[in-house]
C-alpha cells in the first residue's frame, strides 16, 4: 500500500514523526511536507511564485520530500511529479499540534492537505489534538491512530468525503463519531502598541459554542475525552437552501 503524508507543521514537528512511525507499518510511506510552519493556510495554494521540491532522506520503509510551499501545495506537487502514474491508496495529515474541531475545519492547513487529497479521489484523513505545545509527547496517540486508519479504510467512502479526527489533551475514553459543532471565533486579535508608536495585531481568539448542550459534537467528544471522527464533506453546497430558490 502506497501513503502519502503532509502536514501544516512543518517537516521536523513530532505529530508528523509520529505518523510516519505509524503509517510505515502499514505500507510505503511517502512524505512530503513544508519547510516550515503553515498553520492556518488552509487550501492555500502558491500562484506567484516557484516553490520547491527536496528528496531529504529514503530508505526501503519510505521516502522524505520538503518543500517551500503550502500543505496543499505539498499534496498537489507529490501528485503531479511522484504519484504521477498511481495514485497512493491513502493520504494522512497531521498530527497537527491544535485543534481543527468546529469551524477551525475551514481554516486548517492540516485539513487543507486532506481536502486536497481528497478530491484526487484518495481516501484521506485528518489527525490532530487539542494541545498547541510542540514539545508534547504523542505516543499515547499511536494506537488509537493505527486503528482509526484501519477501521476508515475498510469502508466504502463516497467521493469528496474525507475525515476529520481530533483527539483531547490527556487520557482517552475511547472513540465517538460526531458532527462538527457549530460555532465562531470572536475578539480574535490583541492590539499591541510598538515603541515608536506604530500598532500591531496578534491573534487570538475565543471559541463562541453555538450549542454547548449537544451531545453529538466533535466539541463535545473532546470535552469529555474521546477522540471525535467527522466525516466532512468538500461539496459546500446548502442543498436545504438550493431546493427553496427559485429565480
Amino acid at each position: 500500500m502506497e501513503i502519502l503524508i503532509s502536514n501544516d507543521d512543518g517537516i521536523h514537528s513530532r505529530g508528523i514523526a509520529l505518523l510516519e512511525r505509524v503509517m510505515r507499518r502499514m505500507g510505503h510511506v511517502t512524505v512530503v511536507a513544508p519547510d516550515g510552519p503553515r498553520s492556518g493556510f488552509s487550501n492555500f495554494i502558491t500562484s506567484n511564485k516557484p516553490i520547491t521540491l527536496q528528496k531529504v532522506s529514503e530508505d526501503a520503509g519510505g521516502v522524505r520530500y520538503v518543500s517551500s510551499g503550502s500543505p496543499t501545495d505539498c499534496v498537489k506537487l507529490a501528485l503531479n511529479e511522484l504519484f504521477a502514474d498511481r495514485k497512493p491508496d491513502l493520504l494522512v495529515s497531521g498530527i497537527n499540534h491544535g485543534s481543527n474541531a468546529a469551524i477551525c475545519v475551514i481554516y486548517s492547513g492540516t485539513m487543507g492537505a486532506v481536502f486536497e487529497g481528497c478530491v484526487n479521489g484518495i481516501l484521506s484523513i485528518g489527525f490532530s489534538i487539542c494541545d498547541y505545545d510542540p514539545d508534547v509527547n504523542l505516543d499515547y496517540l499511536e494506537p488509537y491512530i493505527e486503528e482509526i486508519t484501519s477501521k476508515l479504510m475498510e469502508i466504502r467512502v463516497p467521493y469528496g468525503t474525507c475525515f476529520n479526527v481530533n483527539a483531547p489533551i490527556g487520557p482517552i475514553k475511547g472513540v465517538r463519531i460526531a458532527r462538527q459543532c457549530k460555532g465562531h471565533w470572536e475578539k480574535e486579535f490583541v492590539r499591541e502598541l510598538l515603541p515608536d508608536g506604530d500598532c500591531v495585531y496578534r491573534l487570538t481568539g475565543n471559541f463562541n459554542n453555538h450549542e454547548p448542550l449537544a451531545t453529538d459534537t466533535d466539541e463535545h467528544a473532546l470535552a469529555n475525552g474521546y477522540i471525535s471522527i467527522v466525516p466532512t464533506t468538500t461539496d459546500m453546497t446548502d442543498y436545504d437552501t438550493w431546493h427553496q430558490l427559485d429565480f
